[in-house]
C-alpha cells in the first residue's frame, strides 16, 4: 500500500468494519472525496483481488476511463483505492476470489452498496417515533428500485438496541460481514441500498448485539416469505399489480355499511380446494374461480379469509404470525393473492381478513427478542406473556410499535383492498388480567385492569382507517360486556363498526343442544339476546371456533336421532337469519358437515350428492337469497323498530313469533318458530291486519324436511291474541321454522272485510295502508 492511501486510511474504523462491529459503515466505505480526488474503500471477506471496473468505457471529458486495481489494506478483506477524478462516473467492483476447502475459485461482479444516501428522510423518522407514520412500511422492509444508475432493493429495518446490523441473502453468499447497515441518527433504523439484490432473492438480517452474540430475523415489513419450514424473508416488488376493481370499490361503502345485507362465508383457503398430486396447497389463482363459484351460487356477499398472513405453523390456521406484511407462500406470491382480491371484486364479491394484533409466537426468526431486547413485546411477563397461547403480547404503549400494527391494518386495505378486518382476541387486549390471576398482572395507572396503551391503538387505528378508507369494515371479535366496542369515537366508543355476537352464539348453542323436551326449563337463552340487540351493533357468528378441538360439528350438536338433528340445524339457520344482525357460517357448516374441521382436510364437498345435506345447503342457500332481497331483514337492522316479539313467553310449548320491519310498514315478515319436538299449530298475534304468505318453511320437501308447510294465504282473524286484535294461525313441523311475508289488503278486499265487520257488529281497526284507510273514514 502506497503511504499516501496508508495515511487516510482511519484504522480504528477499519477494525470495527472488519470486527463486523459499525453501525456506520457509510463513512468510510463508497466514495469520498480527498481533495481533487476520491478514496474508495470497500470490504469483501476473503476476497483476493478488487478492481473498480467503469460501466461505461472510453473518454469522458479529458479524462480516460481505465479499471482501477484496489489496494488490499487489511489481510481481512478491507480494500482502497485513490482515485484521480473528483467525481465518480458509474462503476462497479470485480471481486476476485481464489479457490478455497469451502469453495471454488469464482468471480463476483457488484455495485457498490455504500455510494447511496438514505431513502428515509428526518421527517418520516419522526413520524415514525410518534406512532404516525402510516405508510411506513413504503420506507421500512425490502423495496426493489433503481439508484444512481444501480439496480437492486433498498432495505431497512428497526433494531434500536442493536450494535449492528446486516443484509444477508441470496446475493452474498449470506455473509453478514459484507453488507453492513447504517444506523440513522436516533431512529433505530438501520438502511443499505443493495446493488443486484432481486425480485425473488431470499434473505434476512443479521444482528449482533452487546455481548457479541449474532443471530438472524426474518424481516417485520418484509412483503414475502419462503414457504414453511423455510424461514428467510424474500424480495418482492408489490407496485405494479394492474387492479380491475375500481368499479367494486366505489360502491363499496353502500354495499357493506350502515343496514346492508351482509352474509359471511368464513373460510380457511387451504381446505376449499383439493391440491393436485404433489401439490400441499392449491394457488390463489386456481382457489379463487372456484371460490366465487360456490359463494355466488349460495349468495353469500363476502368471505372472511382466516389469516392469510405469513406463520410458521399449519395447526394455527394463521393466528400465530411471523410475516403481518406478506400473504403466506403457502398459496404463491403477492401478486397471486392479489388476483384473488381482485376476481372476487369483480364478482361483487367482499373481502375481510382475519388480523391478529393480539399476540405474535415466539419463534426465534422472528419478532421475539427482535433486537436483543424486548422491542415488539413487554419485558416482564406479566404484561407480555398470552396465558393462553404460549405466546407474545405486543407493547402498544411503544409508538413504533403501536404504528407497526396501525399500518400493518392500513396495508392490507390499501396494498391488497381488503374490505374488512376483522381484529383477532379484542378481548385480550382489552384486559390486562385476562386469563390472569391475582398476582399475575400489573395494573394500570389508575389501579384498573383496563390495558389503556391498547384501547388507544384500537381507537387510533378505526379513526385514521375512517379518515383514510372509509367504507371499509373494522370488526371486532369481542367476547366481553365491555361498553361501546362499536360506540363512535367521538362518544368515547372504540369505532367498530361491527362486534361479533358471541352472547348469540354462545346462548343459542347451549339451548339448541338440550332434548326439546327439556328446552321449556331454558327458554330464556333463546330469547336473551334480545335484551341487549341494539346496545352494539353486531354480527351473529357461527365460526370456525364452534366446530374444533372438540366441538364437532353444528350438526353433531343437534340432540336426537339424524332427521331430528337435520330439523334443528335448519331451524337454526332459518332463527339466525331472521334474528338481528349480519351473518356469518363457516365453511362446511352449510353443507351439514359430519367430521370436525381440521386444517388438514378439505369440505366434505361428497355430502353435496346425499339428499338431506343437499336440502340443508339449499336452505342456506334460499335464506341468503330472502335476506339480501327482503328489506324487513336488514334496512332497520340496529334500530328497535326492526324488530317486535309477538310472542315470546311460550316457554312451555317451546315456540317464539316476531316480526321484522323495514322502513315502510309494508316492508314486514312474520316469524314463527317451533323448538318443540311435536307438530303444533300456533296462533299468534299480529300487528296489521291483512294477509299473510308463507315464503319459507325449514320442514319443506326441498330442504330435506317432511313436507308440513302452509299452502294457503293466511288471512289475519280478529281474534285477540298476544295482545293484538288480529291473529293467524301456522301449522308447524317439530323443530322448524316458518317466515310469512305480509301483504296489505287491496281496496276491493279491505272493502269485504268492513263488510264483514259491519254484519258481525265489529270495531273497525285503523290500518298502516293509507289507500285503505281512507275507505274506512269514509
Amino acid at each position: 500500500m502506497t503511504n499516501k492511501l496508508y495515511k487516510l486510511m482511519n484504522w480504528p474504523q477499519i477494525e470495527e468494519i472488519t470486527y463486523s462491529e459499525c453501525d456506520n459503515p457509510h463513512e468510510l466505505l463508497g466514495p469520498h472525496k480527498q481533495g481533487s480526488k476520491m478514496l474508495v474503500q470497500a470490504y469483501f471477506p476473503g476476497a483476493e483481488k478488487v478492481t473498480i471496473h467503469w460501466k461505461k468505457t472510453g473518454q469522458v471529458g479529458e479524462a480516460f476511463l481505465m479499471d482501477v486495481p484496489m489496494e488490499l489494506a487489511d489481510e481481512e478483506g478491507y480494500f482502497a483505492a485513490l482515485v484521480n477524478a473528483g467525481k465518480m462516473a458509474p462503476y462497479e467492483y470485480v471481486v476476485e476470489y481464489s479457490k478455497t476447502e469451502n469453495r471454488e475459485a469464482h468471480r463476483w461482479i457488484c455495485g457498490d452498496a455504500y455510494r447511496h444516501v438514505p431513502q428515509i428522510t428526518k421527517e418520516d423518522m419522526d413520524r415514525f417515533a410518534a406512532g404516525i407514520h402510516y405508510t411506513i412500511y413504503e420506507k421500512l422492509g425490502a423495496h426493489p428500485m433503481e439508484l444512481d444508475g444501480d439496480e437492486g432493493t433498498y432495505f431497512a429495518v428497526w433494531a434500536p438496541n442493536a450494535m449492528r446490523v446486516s443484509v444477508v441473502g441470496d446475493f452474498n453468499e449470506w455473509d453478514g460481514r459484507i453488507h453492513q447497515m447504517r444506523r440513522l441518527g436516533d431512529s433505530g433504523i438501520f438502511e443499505l441500498f443493495i446493488p443486484g439484490a432481486e425480485v425473488g432473492d431470499c434473505y434476512k438480517y443479521e444482528l449482533k448485539i452487546k455481548g457479541g452474540l449474532t443471530y438472524l430475523k426474518a424481516d417485520p415489513y418484509g412483503n414475502a416469505a419462503q414457504k414453511r419450514p423455510e424461514t428467510a424473508s424474500v424480495i418482492a416488488d408489490i407496485r405494479n399489480y394492474q387492479w380491475e376493481d375500481d368499479e367494486f370499490l366505489k360502491s363499496r361503502e353502500k354495499y357493506q355499511c350502515g343496514n346492508a345485507p351482509v352474509s359471511v362465508y368464513e373460510m380457511y383457503l387451504g381446505s376449499f380446494v383439493t391440491p393436485g398430486e404433489g401439490q400441499d396447497y392449491v394457488n390463489y389463482r386456481e382457489i379463487a374461480p372456484k371460490v366465487i363459484e360456490y359463494v355466488k351460487k349460495m349468495g353469500y356477499t363476502h368471505v372472511e379469509l382466516l389469516p392469510v398472513m405469513e406463520h410458521p405453523l399449519d395447526a394455527s390456521w394463521g393466528y400465530q404470525v411471523i410475516g403481518y406484511y406478506a400473504p403466506t407462500a403457502r398459496y404463491g406470491t403477492p401478486e397471486d393473492f392479489m388476483f384473488f382480491v381482485n376476481a372476487l371484486h369483480k364478482a361483487g364479491i367482499g373481502v375481510i381478513l382475519d388480523w391478529v394484533p393480539a399476540h405474535f409466537p415466539r419463534d426465534s426468526y422472528g419478532l421475539a427478542a427482535f433486537d436483543g431486547t424486548c422491542l415488539y413485546e413487554h419485558q416482564d411477563p406479566r404484561q407480555g406473556s398470552h396465558p393462553h397461547w404460549g405466546t407474545l403480547i405486543y407493547n402498544y404503549g411503544r409508538p413504533q410499535v403501536s404504528n407497526y400494527l396501525i399500518a400493518n391494518a392500513l396495508f392490507w386495505v390499501e396494498k391488497y383492498h381488503a374490505d374488512g378486518i376483522r381484529m383477532d382476541a379484542v378481548a385480550s387486549m382489552l384486559y390486562l388480567d385476562y386469563g390472569r390471576q391475582d398476582g399475575e398482572w400489573i395494573p394500570n395507572m389508575y389501579g384498573g385492569n383496563e390495558n389503556l396503551e391498547a384501547i388507544e391503538m384500537i381507537k387510533h387505528l378505526n379513526s385514521i382507517l375512517k379518515k383514510r378508507d372509509p367504507g371499509v369494515l373494522s370488526i371486532a371479535e369481542e367476547s366481553t360486556a365491555f361498553p361501546l366496542i362499536t360506540g363512535s369515537l367521538e362518544e368515547g366508543g372504540l369505532g367498530f363498526d361491527l362486534k361479533w355476537n358471541m352472547g348469540f352464539m354462545n346462548d343459542y348453542l347451549d339451548y339448541i343442544k338440550y332434548d326439546p323436551y327439556f328446552r321449556s326449563h331454558h327458554h330464556g337463552e333463546l330469547t336473551f339476546s334480545m335484551i341487549y340487540a341494539y346496545s352494539e351493533k353486531f354480527m351473529l357468528v357461527f365460526s370456525h371456533d364452534e366446530v374444533v378441538h372438540g366441538k364437532g360439528t353444528l350438526l353433531g350438536k343437534m340432540p336426537g336421532d339424524r332427521a331430528q338433528k337435520l330439523a334443528n340445524l335448519r331451524l337454526t339457520y332459518g332463527y339466525m337469519m331472521t334474528h338481528p344482525g349480519k351473518k356469518l357460517l363457516f365453511m362446511g357448516q352449510d353443507l351439514a358437515e359430519e367430521k370436525e374441521w381440521n386444517e388438514m382436510r378439505q369440505v366434505e364437498w361428497a355430502l353435496e350428492e346425499r339428499k338431506e345435506n343437499a336440502g340443508v345447503q339449499r336452505l342456506v342457500k334460499d335464506l341468503n337469497a330472502l335476506y339480501r332481497e327482503n328489506k324487513a331483514l336488514y334496512e332497520c337492522d340496529d334500530q328497535a323498530k326492526g324488530f317486535q316479539w309477538m310472542n315470546e313467553i311460550s316457554a312451555n310449548e317451546c315456540y317464539v313469533s316476531f316480526v321484522r320491519k323495514g322502513e315502510a310498514a309494508e316492508e314486514m315478515l312474520l316469524v314463527v318458530a317451533n323448538f318443540s319436538g311435536v307438530p303444533r299449530e300456533i296462533t299468534t298475534g299480529v300487528p296489521y291486519e291483512g294477509k299473510y304468505k308463507e315464503i319459507l318453511n325449514t320442514d319443506a320437501v326441498c330442504y330435506g324436511g317432511t313436507g308440513v308447510v302452509n299452502d294457503r294465504m293466511k288471512r289475519a282473524e280478529d281474534v285477540e291474541w298476544d295482545d293484538k286484535k288480529q291473529s293467524v294461525t301456522v301449522k308447524l313441523a317439530p323443530l322448524s321454522l316458518s317466515i310469512l311475508q305480509f301483504i296489505p289488503y287491496t281496496e276491493a278486499e279491505l272493502e269485504k272485510v268492513i263488510e264483514k265487520r259491519i254484519r258481525k257488529n265489529t270495531p273497525i281497526r285503523k290500518t298502516t295502508n293509507k289507500t285503505a284507510k281512507k275507505k274506512q273514514e269514509k
